[in-house]
C-alpha cells in the first residue's frame, strides 16, 4: 500500500498520547515510530501480508507502523526470535528493524537470521550503521558506544552491542546460510534518542564501577536529539530459495554497503 506519512500521523500517531518523561520531549515516541515507517518504505510490504516481526521491543516502535502497512486483512506475529515454532515457511515476510544489535552475541544473531530465512519467503533487515556524516551523528555514536559499559555498571549485565559494520553484517549473513542480493542506506532526517535512565536512579548507583563509567560522559544522561540520527542501512527483498542439494544453500540476504565516513568504534 502507498505510504502516506500524513495519514499515518492523523490515523495512528494522533491517538498515541504524548509521554511525560523529561528530559525527553513529549513526542519522542512519535518520532521513533515515524522513523520506523520511513525505514519500512524500503521493505516489500503489501496490504494483506502475513508478516513475522523479530525484536519488537518494549514500545512497539516497529510494530505500530508495520500493522498500519499490512492493514486489516494482514497479520503481524511476534514470537521468540531464537526458537520459532513454525515447521515450514509460514510468512510472506520476516522483518528485523534496529534489532541486530540487541541479540547480545554473534551466535544468537546467526541463529535468528537463519530462523527468519527458514520460515519466511522474504526477509527484511534494517540496522543503524557506525557511520557519521555530521556532528550530531558523531555525538550519537560516541554516546551509544558507552552504553554497554554503563549498563554493565548499573545493572551488572551488558546492553546492546555496538552498531555492526558492513563487514560484520556480511559475515553474519553468510554464517546463517544467506547470500546478499540488494541493499542501501538512507538518512532518516528525524531526531534520534538514546536510552534514558532517571537521574535519581543514576545518582543512587554512582559508586565504584558505575562512577568510573559515568565520569567518561561527565555524568550526563544519554540523549542525542535533533536531525541527524544514526545512518540506517536496509536489506530488502531477501529470499530463502529452495535448495537443490542438502549440502548447498541458495538462501539470499542483503546487507547495506558503506556510505559516508566510517567512524572507528571501540568495544
Amino acid at each position: 500500500m502507498p505510504i502516506s506519512e500524513e495519514t499515518f500521523k492523523k490515523d495512528i500517531l494522533s491517538k498515541i498520547p504524548p509521554r511525560n518523561e523529561p528530559p525527553l520531549p513529549p513526542d519522542w515516541l512519535h518520532a521513533e515510530m515515524l522513523e520506523r515507517l520511513r525505514v519500512l518504505r524500503f521493505a516489500p510490504i503489501r496490504e494483506g501480508m502475513n508478516v513475522l516481526e523479530i525484536g519488537c521491543g518494549a514500545h512497539a516502535l516497529t510494530t505500530v507502523p508495520l500493522v498500519y502497512l499490512v492493514g486489516e486483512t494482514g497479520r503481524t506475529v511476534k514470537p521468540d526470535a531464537r526458537e520459532l515454532p513454525f515447521p515450514f515457511k509460514a510468512f510472506d515476510l520476516a522483518v528485523l528493524v534496529h534489532g541486530v544489535r540487541s541479540l547480545k552475541n554473534e551466535e544468537t544473531m546467526v541463529k535468528v537470521i537463519s530462523e527468519m530465512l527458514r520460515v519466511s519467503e522474504r526477509v527484511f533487515i534494517a540496522e543503524s550503521l557506525p557511520v557519521a556524516n555530521n556532528e550530531r551523528q558523531r555525538a550519537h555514536l560516541e554516546l551509544f558506544n558507552l552504553r554497554e559499559e554503563i549498563f554493565e555498571a548499573l545493572f551488572d549485565e551488558k546492553d546492546d552491542l555496538h552498531y555492526p559494520t558492513i563487514e560484520k553484517l556480511k559475515a553474519l549473513v553468510e554464517r546463517a546460510g544467506g547470500r546478499i542480493i540488494r541493499s542501501g542506506t538512507f538518512e532518516p532526517e528525524l531526531p534520534h534518542y538514546l536510552a534514558y535512565i532517571p537521574r535519581e536512579y543514576v545518582e543512587s548507583r554512582r559508586r565504584g564501577k558505575a562512577r568510573r563509567a559515568f565520569e567518561k560522559v561527565g555524568g550526563s544522561l544519554w540523549k542525542v536529539e535533533g536531525r541527524g540520527g544514526a545512518l540506517a542501512g536496509w536489506m530488502p527483498d531477501c529470499k530463502a530459495l529452495k535448495r537443490e542439494k542438502p549440502e548447498t544453500s541458495n538462501r539470499e540476504v542483503a546487507v547495506p554497503p558503506p556510505q559516508g565516513k566510517l567512524e572507528k568504534t571501540s568495544k
